[in-house]
């Protein structure tokens, strides 16, 4: 690692975690100096597990703040940087040798790495949300966490310094399973103590976010509109112009698994020219104009994707949307179109990139079923754009 990292701590607060403890310790224990456990209040293995990886175990009695216990352990930390995990975490083995590399440790006072977080039934590599997140930071630098619920560490000072970086190491995390989304005992204490939160300060914009992050997921979309609506509008009236690209990804996506084509049209092109380069919010363009039959200007917004791609990771963002999602909403257009060849071609590259994508493979077989010579398509797989 750099010249100036001694040392690394593990600091993380958890709560019966037994089921995913031992994966995420797993992931770090030859990667950190010293592991630092808050422990809020298990009955299960968890503290049992925790000590058999020689951890630091601090009992913290509960009081509705994830700050604070995170700032809790944040005191007991020694190292000279500090990696902040959950226990449905864990740090892919892949890219390790970056800590050992280059001059991160020198170079800045934080460091964000991609952010894979997986959704629906099972771990499927190609249905994953992800973004950069910071969660290496420089200890003693008075760096803290912030909010009750969804808590995130202040690092303003080192953003304004341009003393942020990136490091290739990539988190999976499990929390957005459909097992645990479907935790109504989860959902019921977020919930709750958000909306404690807007009773102590109305005005908190990205409080109303989470309220509808947290009914979206619960599939309440009349009141996740409802709020981040009003986050929107309370970002606007802060002068926050324009407001964070995932409140805009966030209405989107409400109003396209609601099917409010009119209600989405032309309000997204004003979230694409806010943000050209933000590629999941061209993709939700392309689906709203597919399905108000506009195919060609469909197609076009599609063709951007691809161009995209989806490497940005300063914007949260589904696999796929610039690249196999992508694809086969190109097939989906051209077959509108009358261009059936070049549709099979669309979607053998989307099943190219995602071999297990089943919209695509279904919309093949469908095609071939009506038109038998067009596997001989498969030849010449890599359609022009």
């Amino acid at each position: 690692m750099g010249q100036s990292f001694k040392s690394l701590s593990l600091a993380m607060i958890v709560k019966d975690e037994e089921q995913c403890i031992k994966r995420c310790l797993d992931s770090v224990v030859d990667l950190v100096d010293e592991i630092v456990i808050v422990d809020t209040g298990s009955t299960d293995k968890t503290i049992e597990i925790c000590r058999s990886y020689n951890a630091q175990v601090f009992p913290y009695p509960w009081n509705n703040n994830f700050a604070e216990a995170r700032n809790f352990g944040l005191d007991k930390v020694t190292g000279d940087w500090v990696l902040w995990l959950d226990a449905d975490e864990e740090v892919v083995a892949e890219n390790r040798n970056q800590l050992n590399k280059g001059t991160h440790f020198d170079d800045y006072d934080a460091l964000s790495v991609p952010l894979i977080n997986f959704y629906g039934e099972k771990v499927d590599y190609d249905e994953v949300v992800q973004i950069a997140q910071p969660r290496f930071f420089r200890n003693h630098m008075g760096f803290r966490f912030e909010n009750k619920i969804h808590e995130w560490l202040n690092l303003s000072s080192a953003y304004e310094q341009d003393r942020v970086g990136f490091l290739d190491l990539k988190i999976y995390h499990y929390g957005y399973m459909n097992s645990q989304v479907d935790n109504k005992q989860k959902f019921n204490r977020n919930v709750t103590l958000l909306l404690q939160e807007l009773k102590e300060e109305q005005s908190h914009a990205w409080t109303h976010y989470y309220l509808a992050a947290e009914y979206y997921r619960s599939k309440d979309f009349r009141k996740a509109f409802k709020h981040v609506n009003q986050s929107i509008r309370l970002f606007l009236n802060e002068g926050i112009i324009p407001p964070p690209s995932m409140l805009y990804r966030l209405k989107y996506s409400i109003l396209l698994e609601t099917g409010s084509w009119e209600g989405a049209w032309p309000a997204i092109q004003s979230a694409v020219r806010m943000y050209p380069d933000y590629v999941d919010l061209n993709f939700y363009m392309g689906v709203i104009l597919y399905y108000k039959q506009k195919y060609q200007e469909a197609l076009d917004c599609f063709k951007v994707c691809i161009q995209l791609g989806e490497d940005n990771l300063k914007y949260l963002s589904i696999k796929g949307s610039g690249s196999f999602r992508a694809w086969y909403y190109i097939g989906l257009c051209l077959v509108k179109l009358n261009s059936q060849e070049e549709a099979f071609l669309a979607y053998q590259q989307a099943i190219t990139i995602s071999n297990n994508f089943v919209p695509a493979r279904e919309a093949i077989a469908e095609l071939i079923s009506m038109q038998p010579k067009l596997g001989d398509c498969i030849k010449n797989p890599n359609p022009e754009l």
